[in-house]
C-alpha cells in the first residue's frame, strides 16, 4: 500500500474534526464520528462524535492482520460498548441519540476488501461506491422544501439561513427520529450489533488498483483530493444552502470551513 495524498479539515475552524484517519501496515480508514445532536457528552475533553472515532482509530491500530470484516464489527462495537459501563446500558438502549457513533471505512490489505459500515463513500480505479443511510435523501429533501419555503414567503433570506438555519432546526426530530433506526434499516458503530446485511463488502482481485476513502463531506467524490475540494468549493459557490445541485441536512454556515468535517485518502495497493 503505497499513500498518495491525505487530508482532514474541520467543519469549523475553530474545533477540532469529528473525522479521523488511520494507516497501520495492513489497514487504511476514514472514520466520520457523527455530529451530536444533544448537548450530553461522554467524555470531558472531546464531543462523542470525536470520541467514537477516537475509539475506533485505536481498535484498528491493534487489528491483526488476520481480521474479518465480522470480526472487526464485533469487535468495535466492544469497544465502544465498554465506554458505555453498565448503569448507563438502558440508557443508550432506549436513546440512541445519546450514543458514541460514527461511519466507517476500512481496507484490509491481507484480505484486499474494502468494508463500508455507515455513511461512507469511495472511488476503487473509476467505480464509485457509497453506502447511505436509506432516509438521509428523504430529510435532506424536507429542508430543502422549507428552507425553499421560507425564502418565497418572505421569512428568511439566503443570507439568514446561512446566518441561522431555521430549516435544519425544523427537520432536527426527524434526525432524532431516525436514528432509532440505527443498526436495524441502516449500519454504523454505536456500540449495538451491526447488521451483518448493512454493512458493504467490496472485494478486490489481485489487479494493481488505486483507492480512495472519504467521508461524506465531499458531496462529489473525484480522483484526486484537488478535483474534490474544487467540486466541493464550486458547490458552496453556486448553492451555499445545500438545496439544488446538492440537498444536505446542514447548510456550509457562515464562518464554516465547510457543511461537514471531510478526510480524503487516496493509495495504491
Amino acid at each position: 500500500m503505497k499513500i498518495i495524498e491525505q487530508q482532514i479539515i474541520s467543519k469549523d475552524p475553530k474545533k477540532k474534526p469529528e473525522d479521523a484517519i488511520v494507516v497501520t501496515a495492513d489497514f487504511i480508514a476514514v472514520i466520520d464520528g457523527s455530529t451530536s445532536k444533544t448537548n450530553s457528552r461522554l467524555s470531558w475533553w472531546m464531543s462523542n462524535g470525536r470520541y467514537a472515532a477516537t475509539i475506533i482509530s485505536r481498535y484498528i491500530k491493534k487489528m491483526p492482520a488476520t481480521t474479518t470484516s465480522a470480526e472487526f464489527c464485533r469487535g468495535v462495537t466492544a469497544a465502544i460498548k465498554k465506554k458505555y459501563g453498565r448503569r448507563h446500558a438502558e440508557l443508550y438502549a432506549t436513546h440512541p441519540e445519546e450514543r458514541l457513533t460514527a461511519s466507517c471505512i476500512v481496507y484490509s490489505r491481507l484480505r484486499r476488501e474494502i468494508w463500508m459500515v455507515g455513511d461512507c463513500q469511495c472511488l476503487v480505479g473509476d467505480n464509485y461506491f457509497d453506502n447511505p443511510k436509506p432516509s438521509e435523501q428523504l430529510v435532506a429533501n424536507q429542508r430543502a422544501e422549507e428552507a425553499r419555503r421560507l425564502i418565497d414567503e418572505g421569512k428568511a433570506t439566503v443570507e439568514s439561513l446561512l446566518d441561522n438555519d431555521i430549516a435544519r432546526e425544523a427537520i432536527i426530530p426527524r434526525l432524532l427520529e431516525e436514528m432509532r433506526n440505527q443498526n436495524v434499516t441502516y449500519a454504523v458503530v454505536d456500540g449495538f450489533p451491526i447488521p451483518r446485511q448493512k454493512v458493504k463488502v467490496i472485494p478486490l482481485d489481485f489487479s494493481p488498483w488505486t483507492i480512495v476513502l472519504a467521508s461524506d463531506g465531499y458531496p462529489f467524490l473525484k480522483p484526486t483530493l484537488s478535483e474534490s475540494e474544487e467540486a466541493l468549493e464550486e458547490q458552496r459557490r453556486r448553492d451555499p444552502l445545500n438545496i439544488t445541485t446538492f440537498k444536505a441536512t446542514k447548510a456550509f454556515r457562515r464562518g464554516m470551513n465547510s457543511f461537514d468535517d471531510r478526510s480524503y485518502i487516496r493509495f495504491t495497493v
